[in-house]
C-alpha cells in the first residue's frame, strides 16, 4: 500500500510538541526547560496544536522512546490527527527515520528546530553563510546515517553533467555534492571574514578598550547595548533575536569608555554544528578586554544558563576578566530568596534595563573599570 504524505492539510501541519524527560537531562528545573522548548517553537513558527510529555528511564537506541510509551504515543497521534512532531531533545538520524516510519508523521528534533530559527534570524551575509554551512553539515550527518537505504541503490556509469560517476551510489553522490557546497560557502565566508579582520585591526590599533556582552539567549544583551550606547539594535523578547555581532562606541555621560559589542546568545544543547559555524564570530571575544555576562534573573533556570555559557566559553578557550550582570530584577517575584545565591558569582551587579536609573550600578562599574585600566 502506498504511503500517504506526511502533511494532509495545505496549511501549517497539526503539530505536537513532545517533551522528553530523559536520564541525561540535568536541568535543575525541568518545567523551565520545557517552557524554553515551547518558546523555541513559538520563535520558529508561532504555533503548535498539542503538547505531551514523556518520562523515560532508559534510552531505546532505535526510537529513543521505549516500546510501551511508543504505543501510547501512537494512539495520541491518531486521536489528534497529528502530522508533525517536534521533539525537545536531539535525536539520531536513525531514530528520526524510525519514528517517521512508525507514526507516518514528519519529525523535527531540537537541533533541526534551532537551525531553522537561526536561518530565519540571520540577516548579515556572514551570518547567513554561517547558518547555511551548519544546515548542510546537519544534512550530511543525516545522510551519513541512511546507510543501506541509499548505499544499495543502483550505481551509475554515466558521466553526464550532474549524474553519478562510475560505481558511485546515490548516497556517495549526494555526500560529494554537499561537501562541494560546504567548501564553496567556506571560501565565501573567508572573504567576508578577511574584511571583518581588517575592521578589527583598525579598532585594536585605536587603543580603545573592547567590551563584549555575552550570555544566554534573550537575557537582555541587545537592550543593554541600546541603553548604554544609545543604539538601535533589534531587541525583542524572543529567543535568538540577535545573531549578528554589533559594535558601538560606549559613552557614559561625557566619559568615553571604549567600544562595546553584542554577540549571539547561547542555549542549552546548542548544536555543535552552530558553535563550529559561529566560531569565527565568537573569536571576537578573544580580543575583548572585559566581558559582561548578562543573566536573566527572572528565568528559573538562570544558574543552569550561567553554566551553559561558561561551558561554551571554556570550549572556545576564552578566559577573560568578567562581570556578571544580573538583569530583569523587576521581574523577580521573590528577590530576597534569590539574592543570597548571587554571592557565588563575583564580581556582579544587579540591574533592570528598563531605565537609566536602574542601569546605574552597571554604569558606575564600567566607569570604575575604565579608570583602573
Amino acid at each position: 500500500m502506498a504511503r500517504k504524505p506526511f502533511y494532509l492539510t495545505k496549511e501549517l501541519p497539526k503539530t505536537l510538541l513532545l517533551g522528553i524527560h530523559a536520564p541525561y537531562n540535568r536541568s535543575r528545573n525541568l518545567d523551565g526547560y520545557f517552557e524554553e522548548f515551547k518558546n523555541l517553537v513559538k520563535a520558529n513558527r508561532g504555533h503548535y496544536d498539542a503538547e505531551k510529555y514523556i518520562k523515560i528511564r532508559t534510552i531505546d537506541p532505535a526510537y529513543l522512546i521505549t516500546r510501551g510509551k511508543l504505543e501510547d504515543l501512537r494512539h495520541f497521534i491518531q486521536e489528534h490527527e497529528i502530522e508533525e512532531i517536534i521533539i525537545s531533545d536531539a535525536i539520531t538520524a536513525q531514530q528520526q527515520r524510525n519514528l517517521e516510519e512508525l507514526f507516518n508523521v514528519k519529525v523535527l528534533d531540537r537541533t533541526g528546530l534551532i537551525l531553522d530559527i537561526f536561518e530565519k534570524a540571520a540577516h548579515s551575509a556572514e551570518g547567513k553563510k554561517q547558518v547555511e554551512i551548519a544546515k548542510i553539515q546537519f544534512q550530511k550527518s543525516r545522510l551519513a546515517g541512511k546507510g543501506i537505504s541509499m548505499s544499495q541503490q543502483s550505481k551509475q556509469t554515466s558521466h553526464a553533467s550532474g549524474s553519478r560517476g562510475p560505481g558511485e551510489t546515490a548516497k556517495e553522490h549526494e555526500m560529494r555534492h554537499l561537501s562541494k557546497q560546504i567548501h564553496q560557502l567556506k571560501k565565501e565566508l573567508e572573504r567576508i571574514q578577511r574584511t571583518r579582520s581588517e575592521q578589527r585591526k583598525r579598532r585594536l590599533s585605536s587603543g580603545q578598550p573592547q567590551i563584549a556582552l555575552i550570555g544566554y539567549t534573550n537575557a537582555g544583551k541587545s537592550t543593554i547595548l541600546n541603553a548604554l550606547a544609545k543604539s538601535d539594535v533589534l531587541a525583542e523578547d524572543k529567543l535568538f533575536a540577535t545573531l549578528d555581532t554589533t559594535t558601538r562606541e560606549l559613552w557614559i555621560g561625557p566619559k568615553r569608555i571604549g567600544l562595546i559589542s553584542d554577540t549571539v546568545g547561547f542555549i542549552q544543547q546548542l548544536p555543535h554544528l552552530l558553535i563550529e559555524a559561529f566560531k569565527s564570530t565568537l573569536s571576537e571575544l578573544q580580543y575583548a578586554d572585559f566581558l559582561l555576562h548578562v543573566v536573566d534573573l527572572s528565568d528559573v533556570n538562570w544558574q543552569d544558563n550561567i553554566e551553559v555559557v561558561q561551558h561554551i566559553l571554556d570550549e572556545l578557550g576564552i578566559h577573560k576578566q568578567m562581570l556578571y550582570v544580573f538583569n530583569k530584577k523587576d521581574k523577580v517575584e521573590h528577590f530576597d530568596e534569590v539574592e543570597p545565591l548571587l554571592h557565588d558569582y563575583q564580581p556582579h551587579v544587579i540591574i533592570s534595563s528598563l531605565s537609566k536609573a536602574t542601569m546605574q550600578p552597571l554604569a558606575d562599574t564600567l566607569l570604575a573599570w575604565q579608570k583602573d585600566n
